[in-house]
């Protein structure tokens, strides 16, 4: 059959040349789905094609006179072909090998040969005019039992292909359409995209008009296919990360590996190798270290993925399927059960019982209840919107059938997709820091080079020698130890953070906690434990009892008058915990809850009280369960060891609803009528409790639903962490303004915000409705007075934040739901909890607190502010002794002086400033005392005016004691090698006790203690026995052309370089004197200008 269509209709692959003029359509029997497998195969070409061909757009699909077809028509597998010339010299030769080589019957062999004349016919008619794309189904699949071959006959189903009319032979075949133009997907009438908020407002009935879905049936596969093509797959789309070596290349943008990498160029056009070695390796080490950890963090986009299930269950062709979540598309019918993680956001059509744990997504701590009604009032909260299922939230109980209105990025999850995609992590304050030094150590260097130059020149020398020399300094100033130590003190930081139950995984982060003055924080599972817990009851007669303990456990008492109470001590309290016990379907095994955790912490409780065996002491005969329209729940049952007595009902619920059941209450023993003044006074106490934060359920119990004697009331709320409350008062005392972020409703922020400490009189609290309102402009003035944000969504705390940067606030956010992911990656400092926070917290944030304890932030901080005052520590001693070393080689040049150091002793020197005792200043240990400071400003850079004027004072007692020693040598005017040991180690004595003197800004160095940085005393020992080295043995001495000193000489040394150290003591007691009394005073604290405003 193969050869008989080649020899009658020539195809010519889109490989080759294509000629447009004479493109045909295929002949219609390929529509049908008993069309010859070889035939289709001689047709198809892959998509693979040549980039003409593409752009004719041809397609070998076809086409009878008007038809056209959709994009559901548009199969994945779309063949693409040109007809060439239909010459009748090669369709006459194949007719003739066939009927003299294989035989075959006359009638068969004059009708292909009439069909394909009428082929041949049609083409030289339309050759001129066809050349347009067009659009065609896919191409059927040939039945197993069809074969063609020579001398056989043909099935029946391949028979039909010579008798159909209208298809090969019959005059009357329809001519073959125009090729046509293939639409756009975009362009055509497409299923609409429906927002949560509007798809709870409407009906189901409207819902499914819109998306042309049928709810019972589902949908068919060319219709899932028709809207996949549009709407794209149930999933996210992660955009490809940059490749390794740009992200490698990318850190040597920082300004001061830029001037490293100048310096070392220098030093080798220079031929000062040894210079360039050392910083080569220094920008190697910064560059990987920083490399490795930003590779470690750039997850927080693919975790997405994780909350959405891979697989569901779905209505399609009116059967229930077990698919793939990702292959839903909007229309699709899902089945919901308990556990299951909802697969797209749906409008629910059947609920029955449905509860949905939401918190992951909205900060509500107990499950949804859901509903199938419209809800005309939803707004832009999305606990509002009851009848919606959102992608991602977890089915505690009940099930559920939904309609799919949004999937992948038009969902409430994608929308938190899009805006982690579109944020980026601000700079850290350390980054910008050092990012300012590189630029000042620039400006300085360059000041250097153009002031020797000029001096030089003035006084006559050769101005290319003068910039050899300038250059040669200005290259040795540069501290290249500066990186190292800053990534080797940050690192060390992360360790000992490691220690203290907290992961950093960016290592400036650790500083940047050093300067964060407010701090964002999620109410649930951050602040509070997210474990709910009863504490306190009301009984029927007034009585009231609190209850201690936390979570779903026995640990806790039951206190009534100051007594514990436990078992049946108390019959009106263990009335209620009775019925709690019993009207309920939660388990608590293993300290893990099994069930809603409102039931849990009624469970809880009566572990409590050792009455937790309760409910296997009864049989269960029937059940009302709980529904949101009703607000409570039932159940009638049997004593199991008293089943002769009558059954009993136990209720509990909202109190509005429980009390219309309720005709008596108990009080004192007594069964009393129900009257309308008791009824006004739980009522009140209702109110005292809700207003203090507290969910309220009210317990009943009786022999029927309409007889039930009132029990009394819970008060059941999710309470703060243990520890929280003293870290914030720690942290506010220190400067720290702490705020409270929560989907949760007003009265309930507001009450475990005032337990914290957190909301006072003078504090306000803002809705997230509000914040809509708000510009952001008003947003920045009001929101250092706010205390607490209610009813906020992740949009609300992106705006919160974005408000409180641009005042210039360093914000730290917590949370540990998906809700907070895209706030931790905006927020300067992200903290997720390690426990309770899901994988997308977690790779978004900078620091996990291992034990969710809010402490460890505390901790943080302080450690934060110590590695920043050691990063400054080091930039002081190294600066003022390059400074000196400097001063002391220029003044010689440029004053004709003989040089008082030699080759070799400078490098000694330089070893020393960059070397042990350098580093270890970067590993002093934190002042217990730092976490009392308020957070530096992030704007100040590390270079402050005190600090430069430090520097400066050191730098010139050093190069005043050591040209003095110089001058006092020097006076036979005749250079010994006793002049330049004395020179020499009258420097390295100086760095030693400038190197003691840095390692506090503020405290003496008898406060901190000498030897509480033992990796200094091993630094700086090992510093003066290699000095002692060089001096007294032989060999060195002939390196570096010293010789011996006496004891005299070594006392006289040690007594001169002291002297800065006794200086910088001075000044550090002088400071805090001052800072005393103006503290006393009530000011501010001063800096050391103050002291010296002639300087």
């Amino acid at each position: 059959m193969c050869g008989w269509i080649r020899g009658r209709v020539s195809f010519r692959p889109l490989r080759r040349r294509v000629c447009r003029k004479r493109a045909v359509a295929i002949p219609r029997a390929l529509e049908e789905p008993w069309a010859p497998r070889a035939l289709l195969q001689t047709f198809c070409i892959p998509r693979t094609t040549s980039i003409r061909a593409r752009r004719l757009g041809l397609t070998a699909l076809p086409l009878t006179r008007g038809e056209s077809w959709s994009a559901p028509a548009r199969a994945p597998l779309r063949a693409e072909v040109v007809a060439t010339k239909l010459g009748g010299r090669r369709a006459g030769q194949c007719r003739e090998r066939r009927a003299a080589g294989r035989g075959g019957a006359e009638r068969r062999r004059r009708r292909r040969e009439q069909s394909c004349s009428a082929v041949r016919g049609d083409a030289r008619s339309r050759r001129a005019e066809l050349d347009e794309p067009f659009a065609a189904p896919p191409l059927p699949s040939l039945p197993p039992s069809c074969s063609f071959s020579s001398g056989r006959v043909a099935p029946p189903c391949c028979q039909q292909l010579r008798v159909a009319r209208g298809a090969w032979g019959a005059p009357a075949a329809p001519r073959v359409a125009r090729f046509q133009k293939i639409p756009n997907v975009e362009n055509e009438t497409m299923i609409p995209v429906l927002t949560s908020k509007r798809a709870s407002e409407l009906a189901v009935s409207e819902v499914a008009g819109l998306l042309q879905a049928d709810l019972q049936n589902g949908l068919n596969k060319s219709e899932v296919s028709h809207r996949r093509a549009f709407h794209g797959w149930n999933e996210f789309d992660i955009s490809e990360d940059e490749p390794l070596w740009k992200k490698y290349i990318s850190q040597f943008k920082n300004p001061l590996i830029m001037l490293l990498l100048a310096s070392a160029v220098i030093s080798i056009l220079m031929r000062q190798f040894d210079d360039a070695v050392s910083i080569t390796v220094a920008i190697v080490i910064v560059v990987t270290v920083a490399f490795v950890q930003e590779y470690r963090s750039e997850k927080s986009l693919e975790e997405l993925s994780k909350l959405v299930p891979p697989e569901c269950h779905c209505v399609r062709e009116g059967k229930l399927e077990h698919t793939l979540a990702r292959d839903l598309v909007p229309g699709d019918t899902v089945c919901l059960s308990v556990g299951d993680r909802v697969p797209a956001d749906l409008r629910l059509f059947e609920a029955v019982d449905l509860s949905v744990d939401e918190s992951s997504l909205t900060g509500e701590t107990a499950p949804c209840s859901k509903v199938t009604a419209p809800q005309p009032a939803a707004n832009g909260d999305l606990a509002s919107r009851s009848n919606i299922a959102f992608m991602g939230t977890l089915v505690r109980c009940g099930k559920a059938k939904g309609i799919v209105i949004g999937t992948g990025e038009n969902s409430e999850f994608g929308e938190v997709f899009k805006m982690m995609q579109a944020e980026e992590a601000p700079k850290t304050p350390l980054q910008k820091s050092m990012d300012l030094l590189g630029k000042q150590l620039s400006f300085y260097s360059f000041g250097i080079i153009g002031i020797i130059m000029l001096v030089g020149w003035l006084l006559g020398k050769d101005i290319l020698e003068m910039f050899t020399i300038s250059v040669s300094l200005a290259v040795a100033a540069i501290p290249e130890g500066l990186p190292i130590v800053v990534t080797v003190t940050l690192a060390l930081g992360v360790m000992r953070m490691v220690k203290k139950r907290a992961i950093v995984k960016k290592l400036p982060i650790v500083e940047t906690l050093g300067c964060c003055n407010v701090i964002c924080s999620d109410k649930t599972g951050t602040l509070t434990k997210n474990e709910m817990t009863v504490t306190h009851i009301l009984t029927s007669d007034g009585l009231h009892a609190e209850v201690t303990g936390v979570g779903y456990n026995q640990f806790g008492e039951v206190i009534v008058d100051g007594d514990v109470v436990h078992g049946f001590y108390n019959p009106a309290v263990s009335r209620i915990v009775e019925a709690g016990c019993v009207c309920n379907d939660a388990v608590i095994r293993n300290n893990t809850l099994m069930g809603k955790p409102t039931e849990g912490a009624l469970i809880a409780l009566a572990m409590k009280m050792g009455l937790d065996g309760l409910q296997q002491d009864y049989i269960r005969k029937a059940e009302y369960p709980f529904s949101s329209e009703q607000k409570w729940m039932a159940v009638k049952c049997v004593h199991r060891t008293q089943q002769d007595r009558p059954e009993i009902c136990f209720m509990k619920g909202a109190y509005e609803q429980v009390i219309k059941y309720c005709t008596t209450y108990n009080s004192k023993g007594q069964t009393l009528a129900l009257t309308q003044q008791q009824r006004d006074l739980y009522q009140q106490e209702k109110a005292r409790m809700g207003s203090a934060g507290l969910r309220v359920l009210a317990l009943a119990s009786g022999p029927e639903l309409g007889q039930l004697t009132f029990l009394g009331l819970v008060g059941i709320i999710d309470p703060p962490r243990t520890g929280v409350k003293e870290a914030v008062t720690t942290l506010i005392a220190s400067g720290v303004s702490i705020k409270m972020i929560t989907g949760d409703s007003q009265e309930t922020a507001i009450a475990i915000a005032s337990r914290l400490g957190l909301y006072s009189k003078t504090s306000q609290s803002v809705s997230g409705e509000e914040v809509d309102t708000m510009e952001v402009q008003h947003l920045s003035q009001i929101v250092p007075k706010v205390a607490v944000f209610y009813r906020a969504s992740p949009r609300h705390k992106m705006k919160i934040i974005k408000s409180l940067q641009k005042n210039g606030a360093v914000v730290a956010m917590t949370g540990d739901g998906v809700n907070d992911a895209v706030a931790l990656k905006a927020a300067d400092i992200g903290v997720a909890m390690g426990q309770t926070g899901t994988d997308v917290c977690k790779e978004a944030a900078d620091m996990i607190l291992v034990d969710d304890d809010f402490q460890t932030i505390m901790s943080a901080i302080e450690e934060g502010k110590g590695i920043y005052n050691n990063i400054k520590n080091f930039v002081r001693f190294q600066l003022s002794t390059s400074i000196a070393a400097l001063t002391l080689i220029s003044l010689a040049t440029l004053m004709n002086f003989p040089n008082p150091l030699n080759a070799m002793q400078i490098l000694w020197i330089n070893i020393i400033m960059d070397g042990p005792p350098a580093q270890s200043l970067g590993v002093e240990p934190v002042d217990k005392d730092v976490i009392r400071k308020p957070p530096r400003n992030w704007k100040d850079s590390i270079l402050t005016k005190n600090l430069i004027l430090k520097i400066l004072v050191s730098s010139i007692i050093i190069v005043c004691g050591t040209l003095f020693v110089f001058w006092r040598e020097l006076r036979d005017n005749v250079i010994t090698p006793r002049d330049t040991t004395m020179t020499f180690t009258c420097f390295v004595f100086f760095d030693m006790f400038n190197a003691l003197s840095s390692r506090s800004q503020t405290k003496s160095v008898f406060e901190i203690g000498l030897c509480s940085n033992k990796m200094f005393c091993y630094a700086v020992l090992g510093s003066i026995m290699g000095q002692l080295l060089v001096i007294y043995f032989p060999p060195l001495q002939k390196v570096f052309q010293t010789e011996s000193l006496s004891i005299l000489d070594l006392l006289f040394l040690l007594g001169l370089t002291s002297s800065v150290c006794i200086v910088s003591e001075i000044i550090k007691k002088v400071e805090r004197s001052r800072e005393k009394v103006q503290k006393n005073a009530g000011s501010a604290s001063s800096s050391f200008l103050e002291f010296y405003p002639k300087i």
